[in-house]
């Protein structure tokens, strides 16, 4: 059986229907469950978009099947995630994740159909994923690194059980193994930071967590050398994300090859997210300034 499609939705049609129609341009589409988690408006200034989409994907088709579950109470994103693919895998041996805003290639369900099967077994490795930056290095066909990752992802239930969702656990392990710099790529990014704010409730990120979990692990995610999703909701229409096109991604028009495929930790393409990282931040003062403060939070509050 092919691993359900699980796509999280909240009160943005347009997106959704795009994201939807991507999916269905996907060879073997039709193999595929889709579980869809509409999550339930968080105020009645959101419950007409909410409503919108209800509609909508009630009249979805295409699919081997189509299940949807109408939350009741607001989860918000990470509580709708962490749930809903926990409840998923219960019933599943793997999964595919997308959210209302990921336009996916036509070779998207052949590329994480052929990861989810092909390392189902090896325990090297914890996730497949399909987005991959816009960087200035050419990219090996794929590759891993080590972490986990958020924009169309798939994973297995034994790879969703090294998920812990308590931030002050895994912040405290990244300190007490001195994997803070490599966590933020070389300071590049600073995921760390994400984390701290999760922890204090600036931010209700389940992907810092996830990556954290996957991390600290010493597990692997698969990348393609080609990108597989666009995400759409950089345009300032979502809860928690803003407007960048800095993120953009060319969607691959051919098949991701799986030949020759080296099972370790690439280099290569760490250091090319590492300079992806370093010229998308902001000047080096200010950069300067968010790591000191960064440092000053973990040696004296955390």
């Amino acid at each position: 059986m092919r691993p359900p499609i699980c796509l999280f939705t909240y009160n943005r049609l347009e997106h959704t229907r795009k994201t939807i129609e991507a999916l269905l341009r996907n060879k073997n589409v039709s193999l595929h469950d889709l579980i869809i988690f509409s999550d339930a408006p968080d105020s009645n200034f959101n419950k007409y978009g909410v409503d919108q989409v209800r509609n909508y994907i009630k009249t979805i088709s295409g699919f081997r099947s189509v299940k949807i579950i109408f939350r009741k109470k607001n989860f918000g994103l990470s509580k709708s995630i962490i749930t809903g693919v926990t409840q998923v895998l219960q019933d599943y041996e793997s999964i595919i994740v997308l959210e209302d805003d990921m336009i996916t290639s036509p070779y998207f369900l052949d590329y994480m159909n052929n990861g989810l099967k092909l390392f189902a077994r090896d325990e090297r490795v914890v996730s497949i994923h399909a987005y991959v930056y816009p960087t200035f290095t050419v990219l090996p066909e794929t590759f891993f690194l080590y972490g986990a990752d958020c924009w169309g992802w798939g994973t297995w239930r034994r790879g969703w059980k090294l998920f812990d969702a308590d931030g002050k656990s895994l912040l405290r392990r990244l300190k007490k193994n001195d994997l803070i710099r490599k966590f933020d790529f070389n300071g590049s990014y600073l995921y760390s930071k994400m984390l701290i704010n999760q922890i204090k409730g600036k931010n209700d990120s389940w992907a810092i967590r996830w990556y954290a979990s996957a991390f600290l692990a010493n597990k692997l995610t698969l990348y393609p050398g080609r990108s597989l999703v666009h995400n759409i909701g950089n345009d300032n229409s979502g809860t928690h994300c803003g407007a960048t096109k800095k993120l953009d991604a060319v969607l691959s028009e051919t098949p991701i090859c799986f030949e020759g495929l080296n099972v370790s930790h690439s280099n290569l393409a760490y250091s090319a997210f590492e300079d992806f990282f370093k010229d998308s931040k902001l000047s080096f003062f200010r950069k300067f300034i968010d790591y000191f403060k960064i440092f000053y939070e973990l040696i004296n509050k955390c």
